[in-house]
């Protein structure tokens, strides 16, 4: 592993440009179930690259370069986020939901939401009562979801229902933003940051010659509901090695406990997850790229199932051997995320690194 050390010899760097297809993932409305926006984004990238592309009946999308090589290779991102999902309107106008996906609910209300409906995204906002009309007891409490509403103008049920139907869902409405250096924010980097590596990954090696490797990307859905897309297409590639890429908790911020919580940090490269969710053959080998290739990551530990689609990905048909590389992430399930952009950029060189690396026909049993 790269030390602190180690890093402070290391030549500077410039700031990274944010790449637009992140940008694009970023900026994309896509709660589990209903991806339509970032499935857009993804075909209009992977798919003229690709040399074969499908599409299943959860949603994930399926590209695939060197069908004829072997290992196969499974790469594999999430597209959804989390979401709001409308389950009832009330007679004066305003719109009771249910939650996709993990939320903290005491972030919920205050925000600014976009609803994706049959006729485009109608504007709302998310409301609860005022503070000022609480009793002190009341202030001390987490907001239950029914006590909770979203506010598009409406005078009333009839006017709300000729804009939105039951089972629209919503977002926040927090766009992609650099704060600092390479330092950025947005809404939904887990785990449009995820699917923007496997993606980026595969069109980079579609550039290399003489790949040995089949590999396919998997831009899945519905993980924030329980892996879903994940379990499908692991099923329909049957890969012989996989990785997972999702994002995972930087520690480097007051009031997280290392001793509970372990120590990664923002800038420190990909995060390596090492338990029995990880086969060890493949763990191995991506240390020896990362260090090769001289690309600094973090190694984490995980002694039950992740997560992540990688926990799906593991137990598909006789068994997968499977790794999670994880991006620092602040704030994880808030409409404020924050990482570290050279993050990204070094888990998709130590992905290509990975692929170019692999002998035809390796495995990971041991």
């Amino acid at each position: 592993m790269v030390d602190d050390n180690s890093l402070i010899h290391m030549p500077k760097k410039k700031n990274l440009a944010p790449p637009k297809f992140l940008v694009d993932l970023l900026d994309a409305r896509s709660p589990s179930g209903y991806e339509g926006e970032a499935q857009a984004v993804v075909d209009s990238y992977i798919k003229p690259i690709a040399e074969e592309y499908e599409k299943d009946n959860l949603g994930n999308r399926i590209a695939t370069i060197n069908p004829k090589g072997s290992p196969v290779l499974m790469l594999a991102g999430h597209m959804d986020e989390l979401g709001l999902q409308i389950r009832y309107v009330g007679r004066n106008g305003f719109l009771y939901f249910d939650t996709i996906g993990g939320h903290d609910k005491i972030m919920i209300s205050g925000r600014r939401v976009d609803i994706l409906t049959k006729k485009g995204i109608v504007k709302g906002v998310t409301g609860k009562r005022a503070l000022h009309l609480m009793t002190p007891e009341d202030r001390k409490k987490v907001p239950e979801l029914h006590k909770m509403w979203i506010d598009i103008g409406a005078k009333d049920k009839k006017e709300a229902l000729n804009y939105v139907q039951i089972g629209d869902s919503a977002v926040y409405d927090q766009s992609f933003e650099l704060i600092r250096g390479n330092i950025g924010v947005a809404r939904a980097f887990d785990n449009k940051a995820g699917a923007y590596v496997v993606n980026e990954a595969l069109r980079r090696l579609a550039k290399v010659k003489q790949l040995r490797s089949k590999v396919v990307a998997v831009s899945t859905a519905q993980e924030e509901i329980g892996t879903r897309g994940a379990i499908a297409a692991a099923y329909a590639v049957n890969p012989q090695f996989a990785i997972a890429v999702d994002v995972s908790h930087a520690t480097d911020h007051p009031d997280c406990d290392n001793r509970k919580y372990g120590e990664t940090k923002l800038g420190g490269g990909p995060i390596l997850t090492r338990g029995a969710n990880i086969n060890p053959v493949i763990f191995k080998l991506l240390i020896e790229c990362a260090e090769k290739e001289k690309i600094p990551y973090q190694v984490e530990a995980e002694p039950r199932p992740t997560g992540t689609d990688g926990r799906a990905i593991q137990i598909g048909r006789a068994g997968v051997a499977t790794a999670v590389i994880s991006i620092p992430l602040r704030y994880m399930h808030t409409p404020s995320e924050v990482v570290n952009l050279e993050d990204i950029e070094n888990c998709v060189r130590l992905i290509v690194a990975f692929a170019k690396s692999l002998k035809k026909d390796s495995h990971g049993r041991w």
